[in-house]
């Protein structure tokens, strides 16, 4: 099988919202008119002013739930180039009980609270339709999280100890769910209707402009000569499409088809191959400017304008790509891996000149954020920017149906994330409700007797195996509902608890048993997946202390930093991550002894916690280890 077969093979595989349906017929131009129909409805309210909330969400869930029902099969088995009678049905019914919100709009305030009959039956149809919907395209471990939310609304009553409350009725439910912005139609989808389009839209044109491949040959001409190049590539790479991806599996996939290749043919295992492409995809997601769609929902739940959301990720995102980077190199230097010959890659100088200008709009849409735009303002000029500057050389120019066809992509990406905010929002309901979310961050306290390092592992632990089988977007709204609130009770700053459930939700990814980035990785290479997933939570290392150094350092999120403050903690970080590197690799100066690797994660564990005796203690740890390496290595006798 050619490589961008496999690739194609395993996206389908491991990415729900890759294995859509395949029309040739009719059916294609339908399903391409209401894709770009939706984002032009999108770009309308973007540039004229967005509805009320509650009518531009319905509009969007409307639109959102036909294309999901049209494009995703009820079951796996169903062909995938034949609609089926049942789904046109659902399609209908899923544009259908959102408008009738937008119909009946003005009765709906008027009897705020007093639904009638009809109300019930539309909310019941509509809560259905979300959920089934999110069995399609989500997943069913996210089904299975919103069930368990709704059984618990109504068993209130039989529920023990803290989490009793008095039990909802259907019309109470259906009425909170349905009918109000507390819901299905919350910040979440608000936010999905908004900024996150917009920027799902950017991202899909910067693919179409080439900027993908762009990066790669970039990335190839800065660091493909190096030792173990062709993974220090990926690294790079990754990162940088990272910025246009919000899908870690995509982006294993996107870059992985060539860069995984590349390391094999070097010298690489084919389980390292795979977990350096995984780690690395994975990192996309915390990498700025546009990080992950949750980042957007960060924003409006910490109440901070979305640049200062991007800001304090500057630092974690570079302390996780130089953990991953650092532990490419120094298993290069274990193995004596070389580079690609400077002769055989691309000139950097030579790529600038012709293709450097498709990264004029992520330059242009970090000088806006910073300048004060709004997310939404600065993603729509980024978005006419992007076609624009396409057509400053004939090689990357833009023809007219690649213009509609970035429409219809830019709209079949975001259903991923608008769904799993509408089903994360029937949880928020239930949440906002019954007041659980007090509940559990009080139980969550007491349960690791309210201690801060307790608390933080069993968020951690809680993120990570809701991860494992839930989206990061809809990950990270649970979390942060349910577990962000008990480290804010114990005097973490907000800012820096959102984000700590937010690393773990994506570093998910990467943890066996359930690592879908690991396992795409491993599809392409040919590994086994389970080792994969080993190697590239090893990797990946980084991800699993960062949070726990910004917690106790909160001026790597740029909270209160001051610069001495701020050298001092970034310093001992970047120290530490060497350390803790070179010990899960077993190499630094030289192949580490099996004390040497045991005493250098100890030191790099001491430099995260703040402190200057810990920060002494490991930095000594650190430097008499490569001491005693050099010391050993020149006594080796030269071969």
């Amino acid at each position: 099988m050619r490589e961008k077969e496999r690739a194609e093979a395993v996206l389908k595989k491991y990415d729900r919202e890759s294995n859509t349906m395949q029309y040739t017929t009719f059916m294609a131009k339908i399903v391409s008119a209401l894709a770009i129909t939706f984002s032009v409805f999108q770009l309308y309210t973007a540039i004229f002013g967005v509805l009320d909330a509650q009518l531009q969400r319905a509009v969007h869930l409307g639109f959102g739930l036909a294309l999901s029902y049209l494009l995703y099969p009820a079951l796996d088995s169903w062909s995938r180039q034949t609609i089926h009678p049942l789904d046109v049905i659902l399609a209908v019914l899923g544009a259908a009980a959102p408008a009738y919100i937008v119909y009946e709009y003005q009765n709906l305030v008027l009897r705020a609270a007093m639904p009638t009959e009809l109300d019930i039956v539309v909310g019941v149809t509509g809560i259905l339709l979300v959920i089934e919907a999110a069995r399609r395209v989500v997943g069913i471990p996210m089904v299975c999280v919103v069930l368990a939310f709704l059984a618990y609304a109504f068993a209130g009553p039989y529920m023990p100890g803290v989490l009793a409350h008095r039990g909802l009725t259907v019309n109470q439910l259906v009425s909170h769910l349905y009918y109000t912005t507390e819901g299905i139609f919350g910040i979440p989808l608000g936010v999905s209707s908004t900024f996150i389009f917009l920027f799902i839209l950017f991202g899909a044109y910067l693919e179409s402009t080439g900027l993908g491949k762009f990066f790669i040959d970039a990335a190839n001409a800065i660091a493909g000569w190096a030792s173990g190049g062709p993974a220090k590539v990926a690294v790079l790479s990754s990162g940088l499409m990272g910025t246009v991806s919000g899908s870690s599996v995509a982006n294993v996939v996107g870059t992985g088809s060539l860069t995984i290749p590349m390391m094999k043919k070097l010298g690489y295992h084919k389980n390292f191959a795979g977990a350096v492409e995984a780690a690395a995809s994975t990192g996309g997601q915390l990498m700025p400017p546009v990080m992950g769609a949750a980042a957007f929902l960060m924003a409006e739940f910490v109440g901070v304008p979305y640049i200062e959301i991007v800001q304090a990720a500057i630092i974690p995102a570079f302390l996780y790509f130089m953990g991953v980077w650092l532990g490419v190199h120094f298993e290069a230097k274990r193995s004596n891996l070389k580079g690609i010959p400077r002769d055989q890659l691309p000139r950097l100088g030579t790529l600038l000149r012709e293709r450097g200008h498709l990264a004029l709009p992520l330059i242009v849409i970090v000088y806006l954020l910073v300048s004060g735009y709004t997310p939404m303002r600065a993603a729509l000029v980024a978005i006419f920017l992007s076609i624009l500057v396409s057509s400053l050389r004939k090689s990357t120019r833009m023809k007219p149906m690649e213009i509609l066809l970035g429409l219809e992509t830019g709209a079949r990406n975001v259903l991923g994330v608008l769904v799993a905010c509408a089903a994360a929002g029937i949880v928020i309901g239930v949440v906002t409700k019954t007041g659980v979310g007090l509940k559990l961050a009080s139980g969550l306290l007491e349960f690791s007797g309210g201690m801060l390092l307790p608390s933080m592992f069993f968020t951690m632990i809680t993120a990570i195996v809701l991860g494992m089988g839930v989206p990061t977007t809809a990950n990270y709204v649970i979390t942060s509902t349910i577990a962000a609130p008990a480290l804010i009770q114990l005097g973490i700053p907000v800012l820096a608890a959102h984000m700590f459930v937010f690393y773990f939700g994506i570093i998910a990814d990467v943890t066996p048993p359930v690592a879908l980035a690991a396992y795409a990785g491993a599809g392409i290479s040919g590994g086994n997946a389970l080792m994969t997933g080993v190697n590239a939570s090893k990797l990946a290392i980084a991800a699993f202390i960062i949070p726990y150094m910004f917690v106790l350092s909160p001026e790597l999120l740029m909270i209160d930093a001051t610069v001495g403050g701020l050298a001092l903690s970034l310093f001992t970080a970047v120290i530490g991550m060497v350390a803790i590197s070179a010990s899960l690799i077993g190499y630094l100066a030289d192949h580490c002894l099996p004390a040497e690797r045991f005493v250098l994660f100890v030191g790099g564990l001491l430099m995260i916690k703040p402190g200057i005796t810990t920060d002494i203690v490991g930095i000594m740890i650190f430097a008499a280890v490569i001491f005693f390496q050099w010391k050993r290595k020149r006594q080796k006798p030269s071969v």
